[in-house]
């Protein structure tokens, strides 16, 4: 585990931006460490208005594998602390953030769940999308001094080990939520389907 930590550092140093590196460097960052996270559910909101009813049952499946993911992540946290690069005066933080357990991140986690789920179910282009994204933001919360490369790491082994326990409960009970969710969707959203703004 020494060793593994010692890894994880030393690559935390290398990502890490200091104070030679430009104040425009860590603006982009900050930025996509912070605010990139809120195209994930336009994405998701995008796939269930225009969508048909496939690509509404993979928003659904998408957030539910999420969900669970995030929550698996708070049991780790409360059973292994694992300290942020700036509560051990490691590298430079540029960004406020909670003194809580850094492992899994997050963020990361968000965009694995949905890029694994997309991919996996052949949505190539929105799958590789959100992947992309999801590594940007990756990097950028190493890179602003907030979580090391092995949360990042960490995030994606728990994404994929949730949809693989998600994939055969959805494959048989999937289609029967996502009918009944359609039906409330069209219930509250009769008149902008009624006037063709959005998919029935």
């Amino acid at each position: 585990m020494n060793e593994i930590e010692a890894i994880n550092q030393a690559l935390f140093l290398k990502i890490n931006a200091n104070a030679t590196t430009p104040a425009w460097e860590i603006d982009v960052a900050i930025f996509t460490a912070d605010y990139l996270i809120y195209l994930v559910p336009l994405i998701l909101m995008c796939m269930w208005l225009w969508g048909d009813h496939a690509r509404r049952n993979l928003a659904i499946k998408a957030c539910l594998v999420v969900m669970i993911a995030l929550g698996v992540n708070q049991v780790i946290g409360l059973v292994w602390q694992h300290p942020r690069p700036f509560m051990i005066g490691l590298g430079h933080a540029y960004m406020q953030h909670a003194p809580d357990s850094s492992f899994p991140s997050d963020h990361a986690t968000v965009f694995a769940g949905i890029a694994l789920t997309l991919l996996f179910a052949r949505a190539r282009w929105l799958g590789s999308l959100t992947l992309l994204m999801g590594l940007c933001v990756a990097w950028a919360r190493v890179f602003v001094g907030i979580h090391f490369p092995l949360d990042m790491l960490g995030a994606l082994v728990v994404g994929g080990v949730v949809l693989a326990g998600v994939s055969p409960i959805w494959h048989r009970n999937g289609a029967m939520c996502t009918q009944l969710a359609e039906h409330l969707y069209r219930i509250v959203m009769a008149r902008p389907i009624a006037w063709g703004w959005v998919r029935r």
